[in-house]
């Protein structure tokens, strides 16, 4: 598939608190009470919202966005768009964009949803047929057939996104921008947009989309890009990308790898891994397959009526399993404990293990073990949010039809 977007360094600065000029009186005045300060040039204070981006995304790709608020998620969009101009670098689009980035963006405000939907459409470079083939279908979608004549500067928020997304999904631009939208408006509408959005993923259009609502990222899009503090953090399959985010967010942002001094004197638990994992990467684990957990534990001294626990918990601090090896005897010295899975099948995100180490009723060492446990495993769940579960088990299924009842 060929490239559609095509970017190289972008950046975008933007200047913080600037001065209004307030006319020659303030200006006389501020001078006549201190003269020296006309002399004194303020530090001018910028930031940059982009820095060296560089992206690509092919002709029918479905590209998610993911980062902080603030991280410059927006900015690269309106770039993209061509609302913004970069500072420096530049960016390649192939093919007409229709962007949502924003409640309005596009619409006048004192023209009717009739003529907002056929402006829209012009922009986009549609023609009048065009547009009025596919119009009866965006009033229905949009639910806004009472008030498609009435100025949209009457339009609540939810009436206003309603019909903006309506227009930007069906007047079928090749390239699809859409900033945070499906926020806006009540369960069920969002519900139609994340259907209509697949839809349009299935027509082989390219999509670019920001969300914060994770599970819309990973229903959707098959890559992700994560942006922080202006830049690409981490750019690969959805499932490992949005994982590593889940995970980096829920520790606040930590790059602990092994386990810090604790209290612990007789024995304490050093770190752990995913057995046979890339080194980079001891603790994503992304396949449905057998799986192997080392834990490191030192002893300071001897062991002769042990007890291991472990347990494993999801975000919300949901138990998900637990089990426990008793009678263990153990010299000084280092140990790995190892639990083989003949499989995980968790829904993908992020969960913490727990161990425990005991001596004959005396607890040597209690570990929430981090970094997290990152589960990127492909989805194998209802297309419904509402009906996900815990449990991420593939299965088949067979239809067959007459015979004996």
């Amino acid at each position: 598939m060929s490239a559609v977007i095509h970017a190289e360094g972008l950046s975008k600065r933007y200047h913080r608190g600037l001065q209004v000029d307030d006319g020659l009186r303030h200006s006389l005045e501020a001078f006549l009470r201190a003269p020296l300060s006309v002399f004194r040039r303020k530090k001018e204070e910028t930031f940059w919202a982009l820095k060296d981006v560089s992206l690509e995304v092919k002709e029918g790709e479905v590209l998610g966005l993911i980062g902080r608020n603030g991280a410059g998620k927006t900015t690269l969009l309106k770039v993209l768009s061509r609302i913004t101009r970069p500072t420096t670098g530049w960016a390649e689009i192939h093919g007409r964009v229709g962007s949502l980035l924003e409640v309005g963006t596009g619409f006048h405000p004192e023209l009717t949803g009739r003529e907002n939907t056929f402006l829209s459409g012009a922009i986009l470079g549609m023609t009048r047929r065009e547009i009025t083939r596919k119009f009866d279908e965006i009033v229905a979608f949009a639910e806004l057939e009472k008030f498609i004549d009435t100025p949209v500067k009457h339009y609540s928020s939810g009436m206003y996104v309603r019909l903006a997304f309506a227009v930007a999904a069906h007047l079928e631009p090749e390239i699809l921008l859409v900033d945070e939208v499906l926020a806006v408006g009540d369960i069920k509408f969002q519900k139609k947009c994340l259907g209509k959005m697949g839809d349009v993923a299935r027509a082989g259009r390219t999509v670019v989309l920001v969300s914060h609502q994770l599970n819309q990222i990973r229903r959707l899009s098959h890559r992700v890009i994560w942006i922080d503090d202006g830049g690409i953090r981490r750019d690969g399959p959805t499932h490992e990308v949005v994982s590593a985010y889940e995970s980096v967010m829920a520790s606040g942002d930590t790059n602990v790898s092994s386990r810090g001094p604790t209290s612990a004197t007789e024995g304490r638990f050093l770190k752990w891994e995913i057995a046979g994992a890339p080194p980079d990467q001891p603790h994503l684990l992304s396949t449905l397959g057998p799986v192997t957990v080392n834990f490191v534990v030192e002893l300071a001294q001897p062991v002769s009526n042990g007890e291991h626990g472990i347990a494993l918990f999801n975000s919300e601090r949901q138990l998900m399993w637990a089990q426990a090896a008793q009678n263990l005897t153990l010299e000084r010295g280092i140990h790995v404990f190892s639990h083989s899975f003949p499989t995980l099948p968790l829904r993908p995100g992020t969960y913490q293990w727990q161990v425990s180490l005991w001596d004959g009723g005396e607890m040597l060492d209690l570990w929430d073990c981090v970094p997290e446990l990152n589960i990127a495993t492909d989805v194998h769940q209802h297309p419904h949010d509402q009906w996900n579960g815990i449990l991420n088990v593939p299965t088949s299924f067979l239809l067959r039809s007459g015979g004996e009842p």
